[in-house]
């Protein structure tokens, strides 16, 4: 019977839906919706040959803003693919009427998401190309004036990109933020149940070297005195030998109980360390048998799954990634599998090349391998 088991499918699906709905109620995209109907509500003036073909541009636009960001972990060259087309999206629907003038808020949003998503040069880059488009476009329709009106939405681009560059660079500091507390309350209580060890350990020693060996002497000196020709028909010498020889066996008992109920908590550490992760989800399984006690395979534990949850929200865009931790003779077993899907064949960057080294100090093994659904599986061997 393991400590945890597995969570059933239908609540590591319903974390997947929670996940999706969650992006798409992001507040950029809560904007970009109002903003999408507000320019929804100026096509009433655009022409009525045109309004067929500017209502399908706008709805190709909506629906690839909302699949942007469910394609985002998952397939990045598909939501780069997105996003252009939403930039040809917003270029069309001003080339279609440019004397309406509320298509060009359409690239205000575009901007905001690539600022978020592309560096900062090849997202300059794609504006002053959209800019330069839109110009052509304006000059080409005899406008009066197309260097202001490119120039005024130019500065709203600016805000929207300034906006969310911040916003997503705080994001990902505290993302980063949240696995360093992680990391840091996992090393904790794995010092914590050090220390207990330690504790348990020396109380244990003390009991054995004072307590037991001032019994043993007080239980020789009463069978001294029982040997007495004074003392041979006494009941209290009696009574008292067998007090002394059950309180030494106690003694013995209690130290046996010490140091056998000795071994560090790694459920509340890979715990501790999975639970800022909105996703994956850990699944944990460590059979009653595992008992782990020494600090630097515990520790080698706790990196190997570290890297995993990273590689699996990375890699993979995993739900759930499940753990097992099994005793195999004097050596402990543990195995890694996610339920996500690898773009590709095992390649061990930084990450796994560190955890195969780490293994290695260990004096453990460590194998990669897919499972039949394509998911990363990893399989280590520690010393007990």
């Amino acid at each position: 019977m393991s400590r945890s088991g597995h969570p059933l499918f239908p609540v590591a699906h319903a974390t997947a839906w929670h996940t999706r709905l969650r992006l798409l109620i992001h507040p950029f995209n809560i904007a970009g919706l109002f903003t999408w109907g507000a320019v929804a509500l100026s096509l009433r003036w655009i022409k009525p040959e045109l309004l067929a073909s500017a209502w399908a541009l706008l709805l190709v636009y909506l629906a690839a803003m909302l699949a942007h960001e469910l394609a985002r972990a998952r397939r990045p060259l598909l939501a780069d693919a997105l996003l252009w087309l939403e930039a040809l999206c917003a270029l069309a629907l001003i080339w279609l009427d440019p004397r309406i003038g509320t298509a060009q808020v359409l690239l205000v949003v575009w901007t905001a998401q690539i600022a978020a998503c592309w560096s900062p040069r090849a997202a300059l880059g794609a504006v002053l190309l959209a800019n330069a488009a839109v110009y052509a476009i304006l000059r080409a329709a005899g406008h009066d004036a197309p260097l202001t009106i490119v120039a005024l939405y130019a500065g709203f681009q600016a805000f929207a990109a300034l906006c969310a560059y911040y916003a997503t660079a705080a994001e990902r500091v505290r993302d980063q933020l949240a696995l360093v507390n992680a990391d840091l309350l996992a090393t904790r209580a794995l010092l914590a149940d050090s220390a207990r060890d330690a504790e348990r350990l020396r109380v244990a020693r003390e009991l054995h070297d004072v307590a037991g060996h001032k019994l043993t002497a007080m239980t020789l000196n009463l069978r001294a005195l029982a040997a007495d020709p004074a003392f041979a028909g006494r009941h209290e010498v009696a009574v008292a030998q067998q007090m002394s020889a059950e309180l030494l066996g106690d003694i013995r008992n209690v130290v046996q109980a010490l140091r056998d109920t000795r071994g560090l908590d790694l459920a509340t550490a890979l715990r501790a360390l999975a639970a800022p992760l909105p996703r994956p989800a850990l699944a944990l399984s460590i059979d009653d048998d595992v008992q782990v006690t020494d600090a630097a395979t515990a520790e080698a534990v706790l990196r190997l799954v570290q890297e995993a949850l990273t590689n699996a929200a990375r890699h993979a865009d995993a739900d759930t990634v499940h753990v097992h931790l099994r005793r195999d003779g004097r050596r402990l077993a543990l195995s890694v599998e996610d339920d996500g899907h690898l773009r590709g064949p095992v390649r061990e960057g930084n990450g796994l090349a560190g955890m195969r080294e780490r293994i290695a100090a260990a004096d453990g093994t460590l194998a990669l391998s897919t499972s039949a659904r394509g998911a990363l599986r990893i399989d280590a061997s520690l010393p007990l």
